[in-house]
């Protein structure tokens, strides 16, 4: 292995916007990041979903459960157009 090509590998302390704090070692120096597991919804429970112009009731709209007399009013034309189809009796050769 040659010798003085690898980067120094020291304590480094990263700080969050939260106000947190970690200590990890890292080639780099001390930064900052934006977002950490201490804060990040993901890892908290306290995932905000925001509706941006309605998107999640369009969506609700277009693809939610639908009441069953709805459903049972959207089936019965689809089931009475469609032909129903015989299946060939199988012979083994």
């Amino acid at each position: 292995m040659k010798a003085d090509i690898h980067p120094n590998y020291e304590a480094t302390t990263i700080s969050c916007a939260c106000g947190a704090s970690h200590d990890i070692r890292s080639t780099l120096s001390s930064f900052q990041i934006d977002i950490c597991s201490e804060c990040h919804p993901f890892f908290t429970g306290k995932e905000k979903v925001m509706d941006t112009a309605g998107r999640i009731d369009r969506f609700n709209k277009k693809y939610g459960k639908k009441p069953l007399a709805a459903a049972a009013a959207e089936a019965a034309p689809a089931a009475e157009a469609a032909p129903a189809v015989e299946a060939a009796p199988v012979t083994e050769a």
